[in-house]
């Protein structure tokens, strides 16, 4: 798991989540896929053991292909057990002194490893832009949270309710609903008792509109400052 997360945050770190999770499943397949071709391939050449009958678990071939993949291109040095490589050649070495030193490990997993991240970084430069699987990941978040933003986007288009009264969008005072008039100007649901909006004091479109014919005949029909705040007091004393 130590070995997982150091090459794992340099590779995720260098070439993005997407593209590491889509490296990380094609080495998954093409070292499982290596081991048994090894396998069945020593079969024929004669061995009586037949090593695809055998199990071994682990992840230890796709650290062998992300420790080829990490290293393809860098020239630094390594030193294994007194020996200074390069790190192009780190996961040979290793590939060797871990069956030196632990001869029971799956040699033939380690090595698909190592031969499925050359595989893949031959792959890689045979063709250029990102693989359909990287695209295929990348749009999984989209998928996930596409029931999210819908429903953002209906309480967005939606209507808040506050107070006695409705906010909604802007709309004429025919669309408002029966016993109710809707403010032109902050779309308030007011009550058919008042002729002034309850939130910005506007007047109701109507009842201005008969105001103003009155006015243009010679009457005066217009409201007083004092006589809309003794309204609105009135209003909220009852």
């Amino acid at each position: 798991m130590t070995s997982l997360l150091w090459k794992g945050i340099q590779l995720e770190t260098s070439m993005g989540s997407a593209e590491f999770a889509s490296m990380v499943v094609a080495l998954l397949g093409l070292s499982q896929g290596i081991t048994l071709l090894l396998s069945k391939g020593l079969l024929l050449l004669g061995d009586d053991t037949a090593y695809y009958d055998q199990s071994a678990v682990g992840f230890s071939g796709v650290l062998f292909a992300m420790k080829v993949v990490l290293n393809a291109w860098s020239d630094d040095f390594v030193y294994l057990h007194g020996m200074v490589i390069p790190s192009k050649y780190a996961a040979w070495a290793e590939l060797f002194l871990i069956q030196a030193f632990v001869p029971g490990t799956s040699f033939l997993g380690h090595l698909g490893g190592v031969l499925a991240g050359l595989v893949y970084l031959w792959l890689k430069r045979l063709f250029d832009g990102p693989d359909p699987l990287t695209l295929l990941i990348s749009s999984v978040p989209n998928v996930v949270t596409w029931p999210l933003k819908f429903a953002q986007r209906l309480l967005r288009s939606g209507r808040r309710i506050t107070g006695a009264g409705r906010v909604g969008h802007r709309a004429s005072a025919r669309e408002a609903p029966r016993g109710i008039w809707r403010c032109s100007t902050c779309t308030y649901d007011n009550s058919l008792a008042t002729d002034i909006c309850e939130i910005c004091s506007t007047a109701r479109e109507d009842r201005a509109f008969s105001r103003r014919q009155h006015h243009q005949a010679g009457g005066n029909g217009e409201l007083s400052v004092d006589e809309i705040r003794r309204r609105r007091l009135q209003r909220f004393d009852r």
